[in-house]
């Protein structure tokens, strides 16, 4: 503390006068009010100066940039009417602008209709036909991304058919999602009322879901044709509709009738939160890795999984025991049997023997089975016929009893004492009590395992056996893989073709009972008879069970059955409905209304191409197959072609948990972050999960999500096509294509100025017609981009096809021919102008027509400006560009040699930072005459793309040039003397040099490390090495132009 500080502190404590200051002190104080002199004398010296200053010259305010609001479209036009076209196109692209109107004009003006153009949808077409249904979303809330990406896919591909020519119809529809929607509406029930779906009742709480389906099936619809998808709507289709219903029925009773529907009691996958069994695809298989705690709804604690547990079984009448190791230590309470391998020498003495159970008055016995592994854990197994797939079948085989210990809702059942009625995993940790005290507990040891999870309620699914109906599935596996084998039905791409044999080979009959209210009721009857002296069976006596249409028609059929007046039968429908896929699985041929003989039937079934994720080729695509081959003898479709999966830019799966499940319609608008946190909040997501899900938004989406519009997401979607089974999808790279969007919009707006008069083009255009150089080069350009996006389409390369049209509009239109066409427009010919509107004319034309199946809305905006001779009502109806006879290798091999020199000229004028306004002149010396040829020939474009005043040929080069190296026969001597600085220009060269220098040898001594190859990721030392041969290159390009600058 300094002295003053302390003595002013003194001073203010005992409140005496200011003693005398010392000379050290003094000097202080005069030093530091020498100091202050000087910066008031500063201060007053500015204040002076400041007005004077302010009269000479008033500084202006800084401007802000002026942030131009997107543009919307304002006209006064009615759904279903044309866009108003008659003002000129807004400055700079608009989403929203661009993609409203033209929808609701497309869908009254029939284009999307197969009927469209044509007297009957019969009557021949010399084109063919393209059918092809939705796979219709669920009707559980919004559309996600991986809708966006089956959408973006299908329209693609559907929009190209039609622009084919071809008839051309895609189904609509929606999917009543039994479990899913019955979870989400219970869920809802329950949060805004605290009412369970029993309190309702049955039929209202049916009612409830019907309102949940009118406002959420009609919100898909929307969204869907936010997308720009090309349905026919006036064939729309929903799995609970009355039609859908018929057809659902008359498939169930006729594969009954003919024996390939059957009712058995068997283990199925039960969820004892949901009260019902589920399939394969709703159940997540979570592997841990060893001793784990998971939450599972009804519990407070967690439960413990992972983990072994030994305990022991005494022998019967013996010292003896046999120790057995469980992961599920609570179904012990159903053990019927120990099993050993039969050549197991440590047990032959005790077949044929038994153990006691240690808890109920249960002998059981000692077994021989080979499918006991001597060599794992003891060599004895525990066997629990009712609660696991493999004891089931170690049961039947041993003809072992069925003893089932849980209830529906996963609690004890049976004469267990202390154990009856407790839950399941509290009945496990007591169990593992009891065993201690008992000193039949052994250990527990750590074991990795997979833990099957209900994906709708995130229960541990329990195997239940129930009486269920299932699907004879053998025989039709058989006919699907052989339609496989033989070429009969196409599996694109072809490596999904091995996962299709590994399903059919190993199929199992297929549980389609769901104990839910949601969804198709079993059309099946439980017969009893109000007479008590006619004998009634069991609800598992299937002789009991009577499948029909209507109850009219089972009380007939059981009346005939039992021989027995219909007055004395009474009937009970199954309270179960069917699994969902099961009326998924006729949507092919219910949606065109069989089980009658339709127009629609006759004309469209088979399909052409059924197009859906790779997730569910078993689940849905197996089935549809199954059902086409058996009920109608013809497969559904010609061909399969399975997408990848969307994941987010992480890798990771969508979850809502994660918060990185994204609304198509958030990328098409734009979102805040705001926005996105209350969709959390307003969705059915846990409250706990909530937060988390609001993180994992923060992280990716600090900033919101940007407006993109729906042209830009298709675009990338499909852009992201590859033969790979995911896309890590980047919002970034859609905004990246909404850049497209605009550079697309801003060149379609330019070349539309050079088209001033009336005058009305015509696509009928030769490449002799082509008057000016690179007219000719443009069309052969255009027409690579034809074949390439054609063969893309009939391949389902979309990454090939939005890859041609990509390059087409932004490398060779933007880029190369409109630069070249200023000049011409400037002070060409009037033959040269005419041939160069001709050419870009066509250009737009057909560019447009190639970008439609994938940008529908700004292509439909574009075309309906431009000046056509008989241009089609609607681009979505013109016919898509067919090859030409335009190629030409000469001239574009040609060009790419004028593009490689004029690419090295303006690399040379950025390492000398040149600005383009700045025309320098380029003397080309070449000593072979071939390139000296085509370079003289397209010298006036060369100079144009490389932003040079003169390109001179055969004249020696002036003193105070660069040499630039095209080939070893061709240099560019480019001329920089009076256009650059040298001294400045080499400083900063020099400098940025050295900066590369230094992050050579920071990568050159990273990758020299004894362990950089086994520590790197692979993808680093790949980033590395391609940096690192970068900096290099440049360092020599720096340095000679270094070299360069000290010579002028």
């Amino acid at each position: 503390m300094p002295e003053e500080e302390q003595q002013k502190q003194q001073q203010a404590g005992d409140g005496s006068a200011n003693p005398a200051k010392t000379p050290k002190q003094l000097e202080k104080e005069r030093l530091k009010a020498e100091k202050l002199a000087k910066l008031q004398a500063k201060l007053d010296k500015k204040a002076a100066v400041a007005p004077a200053a302010a009269e000479k010259k008033e500084k202006p305010e800084k401007r802000t940039k002026e942030v131009k609001e997107a543009a919307l479209y304002t006209a006064q036009t009615a759904p279903g009417e044309k866009k108003d076209l008659s003002d000129p196109l807004p400055d700079a692209y608009s989403p929203r602008f661009v993609e409203a109107q033209w929808y609701s004009w497309w869908e009254k003006q029939g284009f999307f209709t197969p009927e469209y153009g044509r007297d009957s949808i019969d009557s021949p077409n010399p084109n063919g036909k393209f059918v092809m249904i939705i796979p219709p979303p669920n009707v559980t809330g919004s559309l996600h991304l991986g809708h966006a990406l089956t959408n973006a896919i299908e329209d693609a591909i559907t929009r190209y058919h039609r622009m084919k020519g071809r008839t051309t119809l895609w189904v609509p529809g929606c999917d009543h999602a039994g479990i899913a929607t019955q979870v989400v509406v219970e869920k809802l029930l329950w949060r805004d009322e605290q009412l369970s779906r029993h309190d309702l009742g049955r039929d209202k709480f049916i009612e409830r879901i019907w309102d949940w389906r009118r406002e959420k099936g009609g919100r898909i619809y929307d969204q869907l044709k936010s997308l720009g998808s090309s349905y026919d709507w006036s064939r729309v289709n929903f799995t609970m509709d009355p039609k859908l219903c018929r057809a659902v029925t008359e498939a169930f009773v006729r594969l009954h009738e003919e024996g390939s529907i059957y009712r058995s009691s068997r283990l199925v996958n039960w969820s004892c939160t949901l009260r019902s069994a589920i399939s394969d695809i709703e159940v997540d298989k979570v592997e841990i890795p060893g001793r784990t705690f998971l939450s599972i709804p009804g519990y407070d604690e967690k439960v413990e999984f992972g983990v072994l547990v030994k305990f022991a079984y005494k022998v019967e009448d013996s010292d003896e025991e046999i120790i057995v190791a469980t992961t599920r230590i609570e179904t012990m309470l159903g053990d019927t049997a120990v099993a050993v391998h039969p050549k197991d020498e440590r047990y032959k003495h005790l077949h044929g023997k038994f153990v006691v159970h240690p808890f109920c008055p249960r002998r059981l016995p000692i077994v021989c089975d080979e499918f006991v592994e001597m060599e794992f854990g003891t060599g004895a197994v525990k066997i629990t016929p009712a609660h696991d797939p493999n004891d089931y079948e170690v049961g039947k085989r041993c003809n072992l009893p069925f003893i089932t210990i849980f209830n529906d809702d996963g609690f004890i059942i049976g004469d267990y004492g202390e154990f009856t009625g407790m839950k399941r995993f509290q009945c496990r940790k007591q169990i593992l009590e009891r065993l201690k005290t008992l000193n039949l507990y052994r250990e527990t040891i750590n074991n990795p395992m997979v833990v099957p999870i209900c994906s709708r309620s995130k229960d541990v699914v329990e195997p239940l056996i129930k009486p269920q109906w299932y699907v004879s599935c053998s025989d039709m596996a058989a006919s699907a893989t052989e339609a496989v084998r033989s070429g009969e039905l196409k599996i694109i791409p072809e490596h999904h073709t091995k996962t299709w044999y590994h399903w059919m080979d190993g199929i199992r009959d297929w549980c389609v009972s769901r104990q839910l209210w949601w969804g198709h009721r079993i059309p099946a009857y439980h017969v009893s008879f109000s007479d008590p002296s006619i004998q009634t069976g069991t609800s598992d006596d299937e002789q009991y069970w009577i499948v029909a249409r209507s109850e009219a028609e089972a009380l007939s059929k059981a009346a005939d059955r039992f021989k027995v007046d219909a007055s004395k039968i009474v009937l009970k429908q199954d309270e179960d409905v069917l699994d969902t896929w099961f009326s998924s699985g006729i949507f092919p041929f219910s949606v065109f209304g069989w089980p009658d003989n339709t127009k629609d039937l006759q004309t469209f079934y088979p399909t052409s191409l059924l197009e859906t994720g790779h997730d569910i080729l078993f689940f849905w695509v197996a089935r549809m197959v199954f059902f086409g081959q058996k009920l109608l003898g013809k497969l559904p479709f010609k061909e399969v072609y399975l997408h990848p999966m969307v994941r987010d830019a992480h890798g990771r799966k969508m979850s809502k948990s994660l918060g990185n499940v994204i609304d198509p319609m958030d990328v098409i608008l734009g979102i805040t972050l705001e926005g996105l946190h209350a969709q959390l909040v307003g969705s059915n997501l846990d409250p706990c999960e909530i937060e988390k899900a609001k993180a994992g938004q923060k992280q990716d989406y600090p900033q919101g999500i940007p407006e993109c519009g729906s042209d830009a997401l298709r675009f990338a979607l499909c852009a992201y096509i590859t033969q790979a089974r995911d896309i890590n999808l980047d919002i970034n790279r859609v905004l990246g294509y909404r850049f497209f969007c605009n550079k697309l919009w801003n060149a379609t707006k330019f070349a539309l100025l050079y088209f001033t008069g009336n005058e009305k083009f015509s696509t009928a255009l030769s490449a002799s017609d082509a008057v000016n150089q690179m007219d000719a080069w443009i069309l052969s350009r255009l027409a690579a981009a034809i074949e390439a996006c054609n063969m893309g389409f009939e391949s389902y390369d979309f990454a090939a096809a939005t890859s041609a049209c990509y390059a087409f509009w932004l490398y060779d239109l933007c880029d190369v021919y409109l630069e070249c066409l200023k000049p011409i427009f400037q002070g060409g010919s009037e033959q040269q102008q005419t041939a160069a509107r001709r050419t870009l004319y066509v250009c737009l034309d057909f560019g447009l027509r190639l970008l439609s199946p994938f940008m529908p809305f700004i292509t439909e905006e574009l075309y309906q400006r431009l000046p056509g001779a008989n241009p089609a009502p609607s681009i979505c109806v013109a016919s898509y560009p067919s090859n030409t006879t335009w190629r030409s290798a000469k001239i574009e091999s040609d060009v790419e040699f004028v593009q490689k020199a004029a690419r090295i000229i303006r690399s040379a004028r950025s390492d000398y930072n040149l600005p383009n306004k700045t025309k320098t002149e380029a003397y080309i010396v070449c000593t072979d005459a071939t390139p000296n040829e085509i370079l003289k020939r397209y010298a006036s474009d060369l100079a144009t793309i490389s932003y040079c005043s003169k390109v001179a040929f055969d004249s020696p080069a002036p003193a105070g040039c660069a040499i630039l190296t095209v080939t070893g026969q061709c240099e560019v001597h480019l001329l920089l003397k009076g256009l650059v600085e040298a001294d400045k220009e080499i400083a900063k060269l020099q400098k940025k040099g050295d900066q590369l220098v230094q992050t050579v040898g920071k990568l050159t001594q990273a990758m020299q490390a004894s362990d950089y190859a086994t520590k790197v990721p692979a993808e680093v030392q790949t980033a590395n090495e391609t940096k690192l041969t970068e900096s290099r290159a440049e360092i020599e390009r720096i340095t000679a132009a270094i070299e360069t600058l000290k010579l002028m």
